[in-house]
């Protein structure tokens, strides 16, 4: 009897010890500083959109975004920021024809994930990502990895240049008809690239 219970005791020491280690702080989520937080405006120049199976890309002047940045110390990663508004001007593809995109589903959520103290910089993810694009009897919609879900793009914000990079992403192409079909196809996996660069300063850190 001695024996086993020294067992039973041995094992629930090592039990606590590592519900102990998982609830260490070395395995808790970061968090995060951001000064000064609130609102912001952002513009790109030149982003685009690429099917990544045909190679057709869609080029536009410019962009715009605005959002909210949240503000303080000891912030959760997630939802970090929100953007509110995207639209862009003279989007082309080719042999010249010409579309309006349309963002869908905003708010559109700024997730920040990692931190290089280095180089001031945070990668991270925007997700909740649909959009519609139109033209010349050509329409398509963009989605996540199902005509129903959103995407999910890669992002990385670098405090000295006050620049939210977006990049690669789950996208794919819906509901695609009229002079697109052969250049955009239903189903085809599709990026979009673009640097904005915030009209004012705004530093992110993470301890």
């Amino acid at each position: 009897m001695r024996k086993l219970t020294t067992s039973a005791m041995v094992i629930a020491a090592a039990f606590t010890a590592a519900a102990g280690l998982a609830a260490s702080p070395a395995f808790a989520a970061p968090t995060w500083t951001v000064t000064p937080g609130g609102a912001w405006k952002a513009s790109a120049a030149s982003p685009k959109l690429t099917d990544t199976k045909t190679g057709t890309k869609l080029t536009c002047t410019s962009s715009s975004a605005a959002g909210t940045l949240a503000s303080g110390t000891g912030l959760s990663g997630t939802g970090i920021s929100s953007i509110t508004s995207v639209g862009w001007v003279s989007c082309s593809g080719p042999l010249g024809i010409t579309f309006t995109v349309t963002a869908q589903g905003l708010p559109w959520s700024l997730n920040a994930v990692s931190y290089v103290a280095g180089t001031g910089t945070t990668t991270g993810t925007l997700t909740g990502v649909k959009a519609h694009i139109s033209g010349a009897g050509c329409t398509a919609d963009f989605a996540g990895p199902t005509s129903t879900s959103t995407a999910t793009l890669t992002g990385t914000y670098v405090n000295s240049s006050h620049t939210l990079t977006l990049s690669g992403g789950d996208l794919h192409a819906y509901n695609v008809s009229g002079s697109c079909l052969g250049l955009i196809n239903g189903g085809d996996a599709a990026t979009y690239s673009a640097a904005y660069v915030l009209s004012s300063a705004q530093t992110i850190t993470s301890p």
